[in-house]
Parts: structure tokens; C-alpha cells; sequence
């Protein structure tokens, strides 16, 4: 995955997060995280190189939409990423306040 670029690592993520998600469904959950569209030419390119690295696979749903999927490689390959994150980035888990929590009006 140290190959892939940002946009191409977050095409993986958002593969992932859906159920065999047709190609407008991912372009309209980055466009929401960008904050602004994202070019078709730009996001079928990467899903093309993606397929091309064996990290996610397409299918068709009609003769007009393809659906895509990550393939085992894939998956193993966010779980790497993910493993290599957590030793720099911890993140806490947030299920109950404290009663040391802040509010804003504090």
C-alpha cells in the first residue's frame, strides 16, 4: 500500500466500508469527504489501477454500472496499513463520557 497514493488509499477505504458499491455510490461519499467533486476521469482511472494491483476486483451490475469489490489482497492490505498506523497514531475509544469531559461551556 506504500505505493498508492491518498485518493487511491481512500477508493480502498470507501470499497470496503460498502456493500459491492457501484462506482457513483463511491464518487458521492468522496466528494462529501473532499468537500467538492471528484472528476470522473480521475476516479475510474484509479479504480483501473487498483484492479490493475490486485486490490479490488469489478463486476457488472447492468450493461451501464459495475459494482467493486476489494479482493483478499486488498483487505490484508488496509489491515497492514492500518496495524502500521495505530504504532503512530492512538486513537481513543470514545463509548461513555467521563466525568472528567469538558463541555464547551466550561
Amino acid at each position: 500500500m506504500y505505493d498508492l497514493t491518498g485518493f487511491q488509499r481512500d477508493l480502498l477505504y470507501v470499497v470496503a466500508g460498502k456493500n459491492d458499491p457501484n462506482g457513483l455510490a463511491v464518487k458521492a461519499e468522496l466528494e462529501e469527504y473532499y468537500e467538492g467533486e471528484v472528476a470522473h476521469s480521475r476516479l475510474y482511472q484509479n479504480f483501473d489501477r487498483l484492479i490493475e494491483k490486485g486490490l479490488m476486483e469489478k463486476g457488472n451490475i447492468d450493461r451501464r454500472a459495475n459494482y467493486y469489490v476489494l479482493t483478499d489482497r486488498g483487505r490484508r492490505e488496509i489491515d497492514a496499513r492500518r496495524e502500521w498506523e495505530s504504532q503512530y497514531v492512538a486513537v481513543p475509544v470514545v463509548d461513555q463520557p467521563t466525568s472528567a469531559t469538558v463541555t464547551a461551556d466550561e
